[in-house]
């Protein structure tokens, strides 16, 4: 096998959450539409909306006066509640995405607080590409979900087969597959394989990769890499894909997708 290191990873702004808002106390401070589209947006995930004496681990201050706002801010967070300050970026610990929703698949798109606008403006972009067949879609999926197991039953193949049927036209490519393609693709599975896939770029633009390269690095267990080739292009990869700098192609052997990369 190569020699190499496992390089840190540039930190996220923000790690994003899906909380469960049902019956979830959310403190709400101010007046006026900045309020009322937060209680809308609360109301519609059904939490519970209360005033700064209850007790709660989330708040929402919409408070239009600095100082107000400010003091608010203050007195919640020497409480230990996490605070989304509309308007203050600098003052939030969470922030509000905008929301696609196809239920139960939710797309949220955030920008930590920097432009509210032009996270609508992506939200309106990439709602007309994701069809309405993307919940029933996941519903199936979930419903089977004891049959996949029983279909892959170890966790590595199972990702790894699933990772290929979502690839762009594959079986279960979800901006075209439907519900029923799940049971016709869980009755021809396919036996797991270990590949390695040499990637070489063109430059160090990720925008610049081809869709063969971007496909290997979205799916890849792991990816080894010159140190020269930049974080920008490493963060096209799966979130939890291990990376390690080498000076040389690894040796043949290893489990699942395995990705060189190098410069053309």
């Amino acid at each position: 096998m190569a020699q190499g290191v496992s390089l840190p990873q540039p930190a996220l702004h923000s790690l994003p959450l899906f909380v469960r808002m049902a019956g979830r106390a959310v403190i709400l401070l101010g007046e006026g539409e900045p309020a009322a589209a937060k209680r809308r947006l609360l109301e519609r995930a059904g939490a519970a909306i209360v005033g700064e004496a209850a007790e709660a681990a989330l708040a929402i201050v919409a408070i239009e006066d600095d100082a107000e706002a400010l003091a608010a801010i203050a007195r919640l967070k020497a409480r230990g509640v996490l605070v989304n300050a509309v308007d203050r970026p600098e003052h939030c610990d969470f922030t509000l995405p905008a929301i696609i929703d196809r239920s139960p698949v939710i797309v949220a798109i955030g920008t930590g607080g920097a432009s509210a606008g032009l996270a609508a403006a992506l939200r309106q972009r990439l709602e007309a590409m994701l069809p309405a067949t993307l919940g029933p879609l996941t519903e199936r999926l979930y419903g089977l979900r004891a049959a996949i197991r029983l279909a892959y039953p170890v966790l590595d193949d199972r990702r790894r087969a699933l990772g290929a049927a979502f690839a762009q036209g594959g079986a279960l490519d979800p901006l075209r597959a439907t519900a029923e393609a799940v049971g016709t693709w869980l009755t021809t599975p396919e036996a797991p394989s270990n590949r390695h896939v040499t990637v070489r770029l063109r430059s160090a633009d990720p925008d610049d990769l081809t869709l063969g390269a971007a496909r290997a690095l979205a799916l890849a267990d792991r990816i080894y890499h010159l140190a020269s080739i930049p974080p920008a292009i490493l963060d096209r990869a799966r979130a939890d894909a291990v990376r390690i700098a080498s000076n040389s192609p690894p040796a043949a052997g290893e489990a699942g997708l395995t990705v060189w990369m190098e410069w053309a």
